[in-house]
């Protein structure tokens, strides 16, 4: 069976390489790297990936210049480039993952490959770019507030939204866990709370 964070790796590195010789096939490229690891990836994946990150690069960048204003694109790291990209064209155009799962992957990654403070940067993005998308809109929606109405105040019961729970984490306070107003993210520890 095929193993898809492996697949994704070979997706990065391909796109890595590809960066620097764009003379090259990105096709002939990944397709080194499937070989390396025979039937670990899935091929079909690795090709559809690198192949519409390619196709898709100018709209990629655009949309990666306008979550990260502050860094213009020729100041990002190649692999934090690479990373993004990837990341953004699958959130864009492979529906058959969940968008949590694809944020967690790349930042995953970026723990293997790239600097320091590749994981948070990775994570902020793409964190932004779930949520203004709107495709993502209907996930992120919070569940019905539950209001209790106590001597004419309306208040939140414990584990409703905006209550003591934090729905990514757990009850607030729990050891190891994120209190209401402490930075978090999608990926646990990292950047900022979705909302």
């Amino acid at each position: 069976m095929a193993n898809r964070h492996l697949s994704r790796t070979v997706v990065v590195q391909a796109l890595y390489e590809w960066d620097f010789r764009r003379a090259d096939s990105v096709r002939e490229i990944a397709q080194r790297g499937i070989e390396t690891f025979a039937n670990e990836v899935d091929a079909e994946f690795v090709h559809s990936v690198t192949q519409g990150v390619v196709d898709h690069l100018d709209e990629l960048d655009q949309e990666i210049s306008l979550l990260a204003p502050e860094w213009p694109l020729e100041q990002i790291a190649v692999i934090d480039k690479t990373l993004l990209r990837a990341a953004t064209y699958e959130l864009k155009y492979v529906t058959d993952t969940p968008p949590k799962v694809v944020i967690n992957e790349a930042v995953e990654l970026a723990k293997g490959f790239g600097g320091e403070n590749s994981a948070k940067f990775v994570n902020g993005v793409l964190g932004s770019m779930y949520r203004k998308d709107p495709r993502f809109q209907e996930e992120q929606a919070p569940e019905a507030v539950e209001e209790v109405v106590v001597d004419h105040k309306i208040e939140r019961t414990p584990g409703s939204p905006g209550g003591d729970h934090n729905e990514l984490t757990g009850p607030a306070g729990e050891a190891g866990q994120r209190t209401p107003g402490e930075p978090g993210g999608i990926y646990e520890g990292e950047v900022e709370e979705l909302p």
